[in-house]
């Protein structure tokens, strides 16, 4: 068999890297996985954020935060990829609220230190950027994820610092576990009588369902039939429903 030149396989097997890289799809999306490292290192397992150990770890943090900031989600992205950026978006900026003020005893107490003309709390203050624009907490959950994705169970997901908040996951939101991550907060959610008090003949709600009646409401929906998707306690339309005062402070450690 006679020898092939040097050279001619060298040009073989850079066209055949070349082909390999024109037809393997390239992936969308971001990668969350230091933020998930940071979230198992600093949320324990009711959700509770050791604010300090973030803080010792801020350089990391900001990182990810600038990776975020530099990397908007784009229109070829799925919609899981999408809904999972904007979810640890406002999840990792609400901590970095947090951080920049702390310590506080409830992220509500920012509110007051905002000296920003027409903005008087702190989810409508724009203090980060995300694809060249400026942007606040409310532009996520209102402009964004509520706007877009017509998914109520983002707020089984998104959590303002606070006690009355769905538990903090401590591991991030990704698109191939996006559904199961999600219907997990919410039976989480549902059956922690922390967050919501549940009988057949009375159930004690939490504001969010009052707060976000019409997201429950929509495309046939209702709150009756969100609490019994799951909640091992099953209500009915005649169950007398009441909504829990929120607790506004600090999920801290």
């Amino acid at each position: 068999m006679s020898k092939i030149p040097f050279f001619t396989t060298t040009l073989l097997s850079l066209f055949c890297l070349l082909a390999v890289a024109f037809t393997t799809p390239v992936a969308d999306g971001v990668d969350h996985s230091a933020f998930d490292k940071l979230l198992k290192k600093h949320v324990n397992a009711k959700g509770l954020v050791d604010y300090k150990g973030f803080k010792a770890d801020e350089k990391t943090f900001d990182q990810y935060l600038n990776m975020l900031s530099a990397n908007a989600p784009k229109s070829s992205w799925s919609k899981q990829e999408q809904m999972a950026y904007w979810i640890n978006a406002y999840n990792a900026y609400t901590i970095k609220l947090i951080l920049n003020h702390y310590p506080v005893e409830s992220i509500k107490d920012i509110g007051s230190k905002i000296k920003i003309p027409f903005v008087t709390t702190p989810w409508a203050a724009k203090f980060f950027t995300i694809g060249g624009e400026k942007m606040s907490l409310d532009n996520i959950e209102h402009g964004t994820l509520r706007k877009k994705y017509d998914d109520p169970r983002i707020h089984f997901a998104l959590v303002c610092a606070s006690i009355s908040c769905p538990r903090l996951r401590n591991e991030a939101y990704t698109a191939s576990k996006l559904d199961a991550q999600l219907n997990d907060q919410g039976k989480d959610f549902l059956n922690n009588p922390a967050k919501n008090k549940i009988t057949k003949d009375a159930a004690q709600l939490s504001k969010y369902f009052d707060w976000y009646k019409g997201d429950w409401n929509d495309n046939g929906q209702t709150v009756v039939k969100w609490v019994d998707k799951y909640s091992d306690t099953k209500i009915t339309d005649d169950t007398k429903i009441s909504y829990l005062d929120y607790n506004w402070k600090l999920n801290e450690q």
